[in-house]
């Protein structure tokens, strides 16, 4: 099974550096090529610099929230093909998942999870399943 990210670029974004090690680790060795960012700010630099092709973004960041780095990569003008994106939280709330479909967001996973679902999931959106 490892490789099948080969050739995908991923852009991690959390403030947690334990969560960010762990998911990067993960899709390392599925082969992918990973970017990291731990706030807002610095996602939407790396995004807009290395043009991955999914971002793993965390809804509560420093600079900017997830939200507004979820609209930004959806809906920038440069942008003809936006990464698919898998927000993560450790929010339960429902409207807040309503809210991140609303503005494009491509799967939604609550914190905990296990790294398998991750990786299950950007295989899925990354169509190499």
């Amino acid at each position: 099974m490892a490789g099948e990210l080969t050739a995908k670029k991923v852009l991690l974004v959390d403030d947690d550096r334990d969560i960010l090690a762990a998911m990067q680790t993960v899709l390392s060795e599925e082969g992918a090529e990973v970017l990291t960012a731990q706030d807002g700010n610095e996602a939407i630099v790396q995004a807009e610099a290395k043009a991955p092709d999914l971002v793993v973004l965390d809804m509560m960041l420093p600079k900017r929230s997830g939200f507004l780095v979820l609209e930004k990569l959806k809906r920038g003008k440069k942008k003809s093909d936006p990464p698919r994106v898998i927000m993560i939280t450790g929010n339960q709330g429902q409207r807040h998942k309503v809210y991140a479909e609303s503005l494009g967001v491509n799967a939604y996973l609550n914190k905990p999870f296990r790294m398998e679902k991750l990786v299950e999931t950007v295989k899925k959106l990354l169509n190499v399943n």
